[in-house]
């Protein structure tokens, strides 16, 4: 019989994709605000690997993601995603405008994937609980020493600067891990 082990707490992060006229530094402490300090940031990247936003959100869309230092509990990750929905509702540029202006993607990486929360079920997503579903994007090659991608992951998250973005990310994890939460690496 197989010995239950509770795994270890996982690397929360958000990707927000949002039009090009936000400004992240109120969004920023809209995060901060619910889920502590922000230990990683990426750079702004254009989110033009699709138009399925475009309907709702309008042309030339960026995506940007936030790393955070506090370690969460992998089950807190469908309640991440009910808040991280309730505040694309909150967060308007324009009241008077129709649709988002931004779209919050949590997730969480371990040392061995790239989780991301979705409420849309599809045959490569697991139901977790609250009409969250998870899947399982990205998966850690040591050979290759980087996440890398499934059949299924989105085209964004095929990028190598995105990739670059979430090995980053491991290396303070795995720090966190090795040396506890507060650890911080120095550049």
């Amino acid at each position: 019989m197989g010995k239950i082990i509770l795994p270890a707490k996982a690397k929360l992060f958000i990707g927000v994709i949002a039009i090009n006229s936000i400004s992240f530094s109120d969004l920023k402490d809209i995060l901060t605000s619910n889920w502590g300090e922000i230990d990683l940031e990426s750079e702004v990247f254009k989110f033009d690997k699709t138009n399925y936003y475009e309907n709702e959100m309008g042309k030339d869309l960026i995506k940007k993601f936030f790393s955070f230092k506090k370690l969460i509990e992998r089950e807190n990750l469908p309640e991440i995603k009910l808040k991280t929905n309730q505040i694309e509702k909150e967060f308007k540029i324009n009241k008077n405008k129709e649709g988002r202006d931004i779209n919050l993607d949590p997730g969480y990486i371990t040392l061995s994937s790239v989780v991301l929360a979705t409420t849309k079920d599809y045959r490569h997503r697991i139901y977790h609980s609250k009409g969250i579903y998870l899947e399982n994007t990205l998966y850690y090659d040591s050979k290759k020493k980087s996440y890398t991608e499934w059949d299924w992951t989105y085209p964004d998250y095929r990028q190598d600067n995105y990739k670059e973005f979430f090995n980053r990310m491991r290396e303070i994890y795995h720090n966190q891990l090795k040396y506890g939460e507060e650890f911080n690496i120095v550049d």
